[in-house]
């Protein structure tokens, strides 16, 4: 298994695609979605992009995930004819692909006026709100994804209907379901490895073929880049072997969906001590943690498009599935929206327990700090913590979220401290492009709706 490569700057990576003979690299951006565009370039025209950037169409922050043109954005459409946005390769996030003879892979981020939109860039600006207030900030997500023995060839053939899972049946946390497929397992351990997206933890969920792992914790800019590359990567593995691999938030009504968890933490930046553990007070739930708490608490309606960015999303928030269904938290409490879990000062956190798998692991990062920061700025105080079942709560507690994509769109659109938190000019086209993605949703007719109202309405 080869290690991870290790480079600090574009000297470094010059020496890699030099010394080591590449004639091409791959780069990748983010799209608004959180799906990882990119190409292949020359060596010589890496080497020069390098320095000066490079050239990458808009267009993939102006359509969605079926490539379909948002007809409803201002920063690029048919009225700006789609021109190359300015791209900056990040060679601090270089990878060798071990598919591919280890050639290097970067990490890019849309420069300039794109960078108001570019979701990475919008983390980062979270980041340096956080810096400025004195803090580091530690991350780690987990993800809930099912496996199926089909390919993308097999699925559409069958409609999406009938699917073979890889394995069947309930058998959470199965010893037997992952020893009998240890070398799967053991290849996506490997390639998370060399990738430097190390995973801490690997096992069977509760339903048919599905895995949840957890990418070992990092400092929150890396903590997205490593998610964003686990969900690529982890499809890529999967087709290879002649599987297939999701990271819908549902994808069936007979199983519980799939969570895209985000663990957070807070240390001072000026001595490296973590701000969330005090002894002092109850469960060690420090004056900063229950701020933050409050802070996400209090934003979660109006940020909740972000973490929750798809018309499935919405389908996985039903009570009794493993996922909340109001702004609540509570200590070790896993019905909650906000798990409070106590540690040691280096281990204690917040789990953000809101966020499904098809978010965009930039943008469901940046809500979940971003409205943690704004209740500390604040001093925003939460509501007592929940003891029990979460879902037992009448009308949510009073903390209830919105129910559809459109919904959450018009709830960001209208939020002050979105847009200060994230820009006015991001926020007006994500919100835009949640409701062209609800459009699109009420554009087609269901099987839920045929099966109902055909022959008998």
């Amino acid at each position: 298994m080869a290690e991870p490569v290790r480079i600090k700057d574009a000297a470094e990576a010059r020496r890699l695609v030099e010394e080591g003979g590449h004639t091409f690299v791959k780069l990748g951006v983010s799209d608004i979605d959180g799906i990882l565009r990119g190409k292949y370039v020359s060596r010589t025209k890496f080497l020069s992009a390098l320095e000066k950037g490079f050239g990458f169409c808009d267009v993939i922050v102006g359509w969605d995930s079926n490539d379909q043109l948002y007809d409803n954005v201002a920063y690029t459409g048919w009225h700006t004819a789609y021109p190359d946005a300015p791209v900056r390769i990040l060679p601090e996030t270089c990878r060798t692909l071990p598919f591919e003879n280890d050639a290097p892979f970067f990490l890019c981020e849309l420069a300039d006026r794109a960078e108001e939109i570019c979701p990475r860039g919008v983390l980062r600006r979270v980041l340096a709100k956080a810096e400025d207030m004195g803090f580091m900030v530690s991350a780690a997500l987990e993800y809930e994804f099912f496996l199926f023995d089909e390919t993308p060839d097999s699925v559409r053939q069958k409609g999406y209907r009938d699917l073979k899972p890889m394995t069947p049946g309930f058998f959470g946390y199965s010893v037997l379901r992952s020893s009998v497929q240890a070398e799967l397992y053991r290849e996506l351990i490997e390639t998370c490895e060399t990738m430097d997206m190390a995973l801490e933890g690997l096992h069977t969920e509760t339903g048919p073929g599905v895995l949840e792992a957890a990418i070992a914790v990092d400092d929150a800019l890396r903590a997205a880049d490593k998610a964003l590359l686990f969900k690529t990567f982890t499809k890529v593995l999967a087709q290879r072997r002649g599987l297939m691999a999701t990271f819908m938030a549902k994808w069936s009504n007979d199983w519980p969906g799939q969570s895209g968890h985000i663990h957070l933490s807070l240390k001072d930046k000026a001595n490296g001590r973590p701000l969330f553990r005090d002894e002092r007070e109850g469960h060690g739930v420090s004056r900063a943690m229950r701020h933050f708490i409050g802070g996400q608490q209090a934003l979660m309606p109006e940020v909740l498009a972000m973490v929750a960015p798809t018309v499935n999303s919405y389908s996985r928030l039903i009570p009794g599935f493993w996922a909340p269904v109001s702004a609540t938290w509570g200590i070790e409490n896993r019905t909650t929206a906000l798990r409070a879990i106590p540690g040691s000062a280096a281990s204690q956190r917040v789990e953000y327990r809101i966020a499904a798998a098809d978010a965009n692991p930039y943008l469901a990062l940046a809500a979940a700090l971003a409205s943690g920061l704004h209740g500390i700025e604040k001093e925003i105080e939460p509501d007592a913590p929940i003891a029990g079942n979460a879902y037992d709560l009448k009308d949510g507690g009073g903390w209830d979220l919105p129910r559809t994509l459109w919904d959450a769109a018009q709830r960001l659109k209208g939020s002050r401290p979105a847009r200060e938190m994230f820009g006015s000019a991001f926020v007006e086209h994500f919100a835009a492009t949640r409701e062209w993605e609800e459009r699109e949703f009420r554009r087609h007719v269901t099987d839920w709706e045929l099966k109902r109202y055909f022959e008998i309405i």
